[in-house]
């Protein structure tokens, strides 16, 4: 796998595609610049060899070109991350691109405007990949959050830099995190999955199942499985047309030797609110009129015991409703028992919105081995896919 670290960078410019999709409140002030640090790593290696850097990135859903989505609103903030000051030009093709390219000196950086104002960045369209490669001489890909699209600038671009591409050093890490989960020697490996959907985690289920040993299904998904194995749920969420699909994935877990754990008590609540009455109920006889929104104490020392027995633990999704506090007890303890497990030599990736929202929410990041930047790239590559992005960069 070939990263940055292979290339000498002096006087080259590298044609960087990092994810600065990052989110800004109403003044157009960055709120989280998590993804601009994450690729600060690599600009600096291009900086550092003597070459200069040449970033492109996309930022919202734009409808042609919106100013809210313009990227000029997020320079200052890359400026004073990186260190040094970023230079950005009003295009990412064109006159002026092509202008602000060729005047850029080594040691410096430039921002290209939001590659989405053109439609053709996410049609994959081949003339405007070829006018993006002109803006560098080595194509580095630092960019895990869209490497699962096949568009102009993650994967259609890459032909024209036969020799001359490569990983940048986050998005390296990404595979090798997941590469480590995956292809794991040090077991036992657990998978926590929660969230409210089986639906969605459905592929991940089945192509893991291969590679672990311990399963934990939280969230709302379990009341999907606790109901078709006889269960009352209340009101609690649940995907009737779902249930035999549980059951199937329960006897393919038995099959392989897979531990699957699923809650025992829960806190139920009279109302999806904070301020709603509560009471801890085993999970298979929830009331009438209560719904389950968080995981109850005894099922908290049982996945905190299964997280401390496992040496490489995938966390994907909240195991109960963290937003609010009164439901949040069950996803923090889960979290401290991975930092605990974590802190005692295991390996531990979490990954998928909602846990990364956690994570941060409650001072996690610095506590496990490895925050996924990617929630849908991730997916997929626990589904076993082949993300263009990567492939682009691997193929000759």
């Amino acid at each position: 796998m070939k990263t940055v670290n292979d290339f000498n960078f002096e006087d080259k410019k590298a044609l960087i595609r990092v994810d600065f999709n990052v989110p800004l409140d109403e003044a157009q002030n960055v709120t989280d610049v998590t993804r601009i640090e994450a690729a600060k790593p690599t600009i600096m290696k291009v900086l550092e060899d003597g070459g200069s850097a040449v970033l492109m990135s996309h930022l919202g859903r734009p409808k042609g070109a919106e100013e809210k989505f313009s990227l000029s609103h997020i320079v200052d903030t890359v400026s004073n991350i990186i260190g040094v000051e970023v230079k950005f030009v009003d295009n990412c093709v064109g006159e002026a691109a092509d202008q602000a390219v060729a005047e850029l000196q080594n040691g410096e950086v430039l921002l290209l405007e939001n590659l989405r104002f053109h439609s053709e960045e996410k049609a994959g369209d081949k003339e405007f990949a070829a006018q993006l490669a002109k803006n560098g001489d080595i194509y580095v890909n630092d960019a895990f959050g869209t490497a699962h699209r096949a568009h102009a600038s993650t994967a259609i671009i890459a032909d024209h830099f036969q020799n001359n591409k490569c990983f940048g050093l986050l998005l390296a890490k990404e595979i090798e995190s997941l590469e480590k989960v995956l292809g794991s020697s040090e077991k036992p490996v657990t998978a926590v999955l929660g969230g409210s959907k089986v639906s969605s985690k459905i592929t991940v289920i089945e192509n893991i199942l291969d590679k672990i040993d311990h399963l934990i299904i939280g969230g709302g998904m379990s009341f999907t499985f606790i109901k078709a194995l006889g269960g009352k749920i209340g009101n609690s969420i649940c995907e009737d047309d779902k249930q035999e699909l549980a059951l199937s994935i329960l006897k393919q877990a038995e099959e392989k030797g897979v531990k699957i754990h699923l809650p025992v008590d829960v806190v139920a609540a009279d109302d999806f609110s904070n301020s709603a009455n509560t009471q801890v109920v085993d999970i298979k006889n929830i009331p009438d009129g209560w719904e389950g929104l968080d995981a109850g104490p005894k099922t908290n020392v049982g996945f905190s015991y299964v997280i401390a027995q496992s040496k490489t633990i995938l966390w994907n999704g909240p195991v109960g409703v963290f937003e609010m506090p009164k439901f949040a007890k069950g996803t923090i303890e889960l979290g401290n028992a991975i930092a605990d497990a974590t802190a005692d030599g295991a390996f531990s990736l979490v990954g998928g919105g909602d846990s990364v929202a956690a994570v941060k929410q409650f001072g996690f990041q610095d506590k496990v081995s490895y925050v996924s930047t990617g929630g849908g790239a991730m997916l997929e590559m626990l589904e076993g896919k082949t993300l263009p992005g990567i492939a682009a960069i691997l193929s000759e």
